[in-house]
């Protein structure tokens, strides 16, 4: 008997014992490709030396020391990478623990920018319908996922939301992409507007996609015209690249790909790797500046905060990242892992849709495919193609409620960088396999 509060008690699942390049391997020996990076975090796979030796290393010299009264060399090496890596306008970082703890952080950096700025009565954040930010109570609170966020409604601050940029299921028809982002960012302005725009902190939105929709990226221009409404009404823009950063996408910022800077990012699953808890917020020299020249120093902090072992862990992934230019391999690499969706899902009978970026590519499932119509939500189908898959060796990442939080399903592949194209093939393959068996199993 498990004395693991696990996530879901009523199913029985393997017991990981070792990770090995691409794969995990459980205690019967069964070798499972990790198809998603577990959710979209194992960029460079399981058990890598370099990472590994830099860890041991750290703990054998440093295990920890509090940030209120050190820093340490780890730390402050991984934020000069990082700086150095940005642009010259984004060099400041603030590392904690996971993505929820980032996305905490990085409202409350926004609200006391704006406190610092002398304009104490902006406190409302704006996001998106549709988004996942986090699970903690903020991030869930600036989150639009509604099954996520109904159980604990009561608990969340008032938060307000807008259309997604998701052009598959929501651009009208014979609606242009320069037309899309002209009617969302209307409807951005005008939701300013009506809060009060002296009164908006932020707009909050991820670069790509991740968990609730499945690789959705932004129309050309769409994120542009978010930063230049921004602008417009002294409201930062929070990028949310937790999923989506550090090369996930083919650059090593997703953002680098739409013509835009944002005032505040956050970063996880591509920054450490799994190989330790870590995240990141990346701040503006704007923000920063305005918190030191008004309060001193930003006012929040948490235990773990620039933990030595995790940002040695993180030190040493970035340098793989930089020095092995795993960047230029997830975009070639990317292209095959699309033409492989393509070839296999293009005409699939139940495949609406195949998109995606780099080396983060989703399928989005129909029921129906002349209108479009979703399977039931009662039927998981998600949940079966993800348990399917994993029973032929394959590690998919599955959502469901892809359309409005309730109806819809997607499954997203996020393999790690080093992915072979034989491994990408049988993600391909299997992914194949198990949502024939599990539409008409």
């Amino acid at each position: 008997m498990s004395h693991i509060i696990h996530r879901n008690p009523s199913q029985t699942i393997p017991l990981a014992v070792r990770g090995e390049g691409c794969y995990l391997i459980d205690t019967q020996g069964r070798r499972y490709f990790d198809g998603s990076g577990g959710a979209a975090v194992s960029c460079l796979g399981h058990g890598h030396p370099k990472v590994i030796a830099a860890m041991k290393q750290q703990l054998e010299t440093l295990e920890y020391a509090h940030t209120s009264f050190f820093s340490s060399e780890p730390a402050e090496q991984l934020a000069n990478l990082m700086a150095q890596q940005s642009p010259p306008t984004l060099g400041h970082v603030y590392f904690v623990s996971s993505g929820s703890e980032a996305m905490e952080t990085a409202l409350k950096m926004a609200r006391q920018y704006h406190v610092d700025n002398g304009e104490l009565q902006r406190h409302h954040f704006v996001s998106r319908r549709q988004s996942y930010h986090g699970n903690s109570l903020g991030a869930l609170a600036i989150g639009g996922n509604l099954p996520r966020r109904k159980l604990y409604e009561p608990l969340l601050m008032p938060t307000t939301q807008v259309s997604p940029c998701f052009a598959f299921r929501y651009r009208l028809a014979g609606e242009s992409d320069a037309d899309y982002v002209d009617r969302l960012g209307l409807e951005l302005e005008q939701t300013f507007l009506q809060l009060g725009p002296e009164t908006v902190a932020a707009f909050v939105a991820e670069t790509v996609v991740g968990a609730t929709s499945g690789a959705v990226a932004p129309v050309p221009g769409y994120m542009a015209r978010m930063r230049e409404i921004c602008d417009r009404y002294g409201v930062l823009l929070v990028l949310d690249e937790v999923m989506c950063g550090i090369g996930r996408t083919g650059t090593y910022h997703a953002f680098e790909q739409e013509d835009v800077l944002p005032d505040i990012m956050t970063l996880a699953k591509g920054l450490g790797g799994g190989f330790a808890p870590i995240g990141a917020v990346m701040a503006s020299d704007k923000v920063v500046h305005t918190i030191n020249a008004g309060s001193g120093s930003f006012q929040h902090g948490h235990t773990y905060v620039g933990h030595p072992i995790a940002c040695a862990a993180a030190l040493a992934v970035q340098q793989e990242i930089v020095d092995q230019q795993l960047c230029a391999k997830v975009r070639s690499s990317g292209d095959l892992l699309a033409r492989l969706l393509k070839e296999r899902f293009a005409h699939h009978p139940h495949v609406a849709d195949i998109r995606g970026r780099g080396l983060f590519w989703a399928i989005e499932l129909v029921q129906d495919r002349d209108g479009n119509v979703p399977f039931p939500a009662e039927l998981r189908l998600n949940a079966h193609i993800k348990k399917t898959a994993q029973t032929h060796g394959l590690l998919c990442y599955p959502g469901g409620g892809t359309l409005d939080g309730i109806n819809g399903d997607h499954v997203l592949l996020a393999p790690p960088y080093i992915s072979t194209p034989e491994q990408l093939a049988f993600a391909v393959d299997t992914l194949a396999v198990a949502l024939d068996e599990s539409v008409h199993g």
